[in-house]
């Protein structure tokens, strides 16, 4: 969840509360040595100073996975595992259709395409999903990527995943097909309406990129350019999963009806943990 207040820095149960539910009731009674103390003033004072627990902790939990956070790299909302269950249900169907009990299908090798990768959540949790995938991952922002591949690394998923340092424009295909078509194309793109970003949280203007927030006048800047590029980069019948502002999903039926030569369809909308249409599934039609 990107725009308004709602953005607030993550409150789930990441790595700090799994140590400290770890800790014996002996370690609770051993008091704290002088240089512990310290530490735990310079962590309270970056929390003060308004820096978001992430950055604080400079790790933070994403579904399965513990992942590094570092300023000014986006930090995963927990709405966002959502987007991953869908693309992984989708992979699922798409396997058992294609399959049978006369003609079995040996395991899914699908190709997926994240574009804004950021901290490496997304790419990465679809790489520890579905084992015989492989991702492509980009990100226009340096710090993005290099963040993406330390994950990757410290998570021994690095064989299967290829990160590029660049941005999604209209030109950017032919880098983007290194394995051929792709099978699924996945977003949580910059989708903040521009009038919007102001009334962000402290945590949020102070610390992290904006760039990775800012969807422009009408939160769809990144948007119409990932559905332009989506024909040449998908098999047929492949699929884009995109995060969006609750007032996209009509936005975005409209702009595909009005660029019917795209061939793309929304196939169905999913609501966010709070019941808000937060997640778009849009398939690609054959010609």
């Amino acid at each position: 969840m990107r725009g308004g207040v709602a953005v607030a820095p993550v409150r789930g149960p990441g790595p700090a509360a799994s140590q400290f539910q770890s800790l014996s009731s002996k370690s609770l009674r051993t008091p704290l040595t002088a240089a512990q103390q310290e530490q735990i003033q310079q962590l309270s004072n970056k929390r003060l100073e308004r820096m978001p627990v992430q950055y604080v902790l400079g790790e933070w939990d994403f579904r399965d996975l513990t992942l590094k956070m570092r300023p000014p790299v986006f930090i995963p909302r927990p709405e966002t595992e959502d987007l991953v269950s869908l693309v992984v249900e989708e992979e699922s169907l798409m396997h058992k259709k294609n399959s049978g009990p006369c003609f079995p299908v040996s395991a899914p090798h699908p190709v997926i395409l994240e574009i804004g990768c950021g901290s490496g959540a997304i790419a990465l949790s679809l790489l520890h999903k579905l084992p015989q995938s492989r991702v492509i991952a980009m990100d226009k922002e340096e710090a993005a990527v290099d963040l993406t591949r330390e994950n990757a690394h410290r998570l021994q998923l690095q064989e299967r995943i290829h990160v590029l340092h660049q941005d999604v424009s209209y030109g950017s295909a032919k880098q983007l097909l290194l394995w051929g078509p792709v099978d699924f194309i996945v977003s949580n793109p910059p989708y903040v309406f521009h009038e919007d970003m102001a009334s962000l949280d402290a945590e949020i203007l102070r610390y992290e990129d904006l760039d990775a927030l800012d969807g422009g006048d009408d939160g769809m800047r990144v948007i119409k350019t990932i559905l332009a590029l989506a024909p040449s980069l998908l098999k047929d019948s492949g699929s884009v999963f995109l995060e969006v502002d609750p007032r996209h999903p009509d936005m975005v039926k409209d702009w595909l009806q009005a660029h019917p030569n795209l061939l793309l369809v929304l196939c169905a909308v999913h609501k966010d943990f709070c019941g808000k249409p937060r997640f778009l599934h849009i398939q690609k039609q054959s010609r």
